[in-house]
């Protein structure tokens, strides 16, 4: 039975449930009647049923999808406007007892090199990352009980947070390991973490007992009820997401949306983002080997249903995605992207060689943080690297209330000018400098009500006073 106010994963993830919803889908895909009345009760820009929402996604009618494409457009510039937050991930170790079949970490794996970052690696990992610009941070691990437990994970965070370097520091840590308990997550929350992040790969539970053969990951209704457990702990971000590829992607759709639906209907707060990752090329993993993956156009219609669908939700697209690809999801609901990323154990401070690669997956976006800054200017974003909201406490359903009535941009405006001046300063190559000092210029020229407190505030930054809350 389909219930999304249980806490027992496969009620709230109902596979029948999902089923009929597909079938719903497949049985309305051409009814026009029904399809105009789903785009105008989306034009409100109050979200959709995960059955709406994937009537939309089965229709394959050319005028119906530019509707779409325009609706996500003018939700993502309601809700988010022009900025997109930037962040890294940072891996800490990759060893792991766990057997899934589409990553390279999988125990079984004897020639990927295994690593676990000392605290000083971590110290030296961070700067690296101040270096180049980074104020966000997203922590990676393996799961593995005697090597990476949560001791390891808070010392970690307690580390990062502790590196101020020349004017760099880390001012979110979002953390994404393996599911856990209660206990563990209200360690985390004491820790000061911003987002828990962790992908469901897939929602189909025969199809992920397969895919995790061993380890405790096997344990499908312990994962999928991990963030239940996280909200239970205290901790009001959670990031959703799932592994495209893995499973067919419309039945991966409507999982994700019951899921955000759960979150809403039992804690009032539905996820603080949701990724779009697909799988890609590792060490011994070959994506072609699995039968469920999806081009680029497919793709680019998910991330636009999943922003019509939720519209408050920060959404995320890495380096796994060529800069082609997310150039063109970037203005259907993209929010954040990383850049300059390294998905390899110790890959900031010391590269390592081809021959002993350690990345968990291929990086198609290769470009340096700084390249990706100026390309952003160009193409008419506006880089941020604001953690306010996280500082200032506006998190879980507080975030979501000024969200929800599209007045977030009156907190994330000026913050993404202030943080993008300072970047700027410290770290911007000379080109980068250009274009974006002329983005500032404009921006504060679009701004009513708020740009003496800005300028007043990049003042103290021209002047070196770093004593501003970001």
């Amino acid at each position: 039975m389909y219930n999304p106010k249980s806490h027992k994963a496969e009620e709230f993830i109902s596979h029948q449930e999902i089923l009929e919803t597909l079938k719903y889908a497949d049985d309305n895909k051409n009814n026009r009647e029904l399809i105009e009345q789903i785009l105008q009760k989306a034009s409100k820009a109050k979200g959709l049923t995960h059955r709406e929402a994937s009537v939309l996604l089965a229709c394959d009618d050319k005028n119906v999808n530019e509707k779409i494409f325009a609706l996500a457009r003018q939700i993502k510039q309601d809700y988010y406007g022009n900025r997109i937050v930037l962040f890294a991930p940072l891996y800490l170790s990759n060893y792991c007892v766990n057997g899934c079949v589409y990553c390279p970490y999988h125990k079984k794996n004897s020639h990927i090199p295994r690593k676990k970052l000392s605290q000083e690696e971590i110290r030296q990992e961070v700067i690296a990352l101040q270096d180049m610009g980074h104020k966000r941070l997203a922590i990676e691990a393996g799961e593995d009980p005697v090597n990476n437990p949560i001791e390891y994970i808070l010392d970690s965070i307690k580390t990062i947070y502790s590196i101020k370097h020349k004017n760099g520091s880390i001012r979110r840590v979002n953390v994404n390991i393996a599911a856990t308990t209660v206990e563990n997550y209200k360690k985390l929350h004491d820790a000061g973490i911003g987002t828990y992040i962790l992908f469901q790969e897939t929602y189909n539970k025969e199809s992920y007992e397969k895919l995790h053969p061993t380890g405790p990951k096997h344990n499908y209704a312990y994962h999928t009820e991990a963030m239940d457990r996280a909200m239970q702990g205290g901790i009001d971000d959670v990031g959703l997401g799932v592994l495209y590829g893995l499973e067919s992607y419309r039945y991966e759709f409507t999982g994700l949306l019951m899921h955000a639906e759960h979150l809403e209907a039992v804690f009032g707060v539905g996820p603080h983002t949701i990724s779009v990752p697909r799988i890609k090329k590792a060490d011994d993993i070959d994506p072609d080997e699995f039968d469920n993956g999806i081009d680029d156009d497919t793709f680019a219609k998910i991330v636009a249903c999943i922003r019509i669908a939720v519209p408050y939700t920060g959404m995320i697209v890495s380096t796994r995605e060529s800069a082609e690809c997310r150039e063109k999801v970037l203005s259907l609901g993209i929010s954040q992207i990383s850049g300059g990323s390294k998905t390899s154990v110790g890959g900031y401070f010391n590269p390592m060689p081809e021959k002993d690669n350690s990345a968990q997956f291929d990086v198609s976006d290769r470009r340096s943080l700084d390249d990706v800054i100026k390309w952003l200017i160009e193409i008419g974003y506006l880089p941020s690297f604001c953690t306010a909201c996280y500082g200032s406490g506006r998190t879980g359903d507080r975030f979501m209330e000024i969200c929800k009535s599209q007045q977030i941009h009156n907190f994330c405006q000026p913050n993404a000018i202030m943080t993008l001046k300072e970047y700027l300063l410290d770290y911007a190559s000379d080109a980068t400098r250009a274009v974006g000092e002329k983005l500032i210029k404009n921006e504060l020229e679009s701004l009513t009500g708020l740009k003496d407190t800005v300028c007043k505030n990049l003042e103290k930054i021209e002047c070196g006073k770093r004593d501003i809350k970001f």
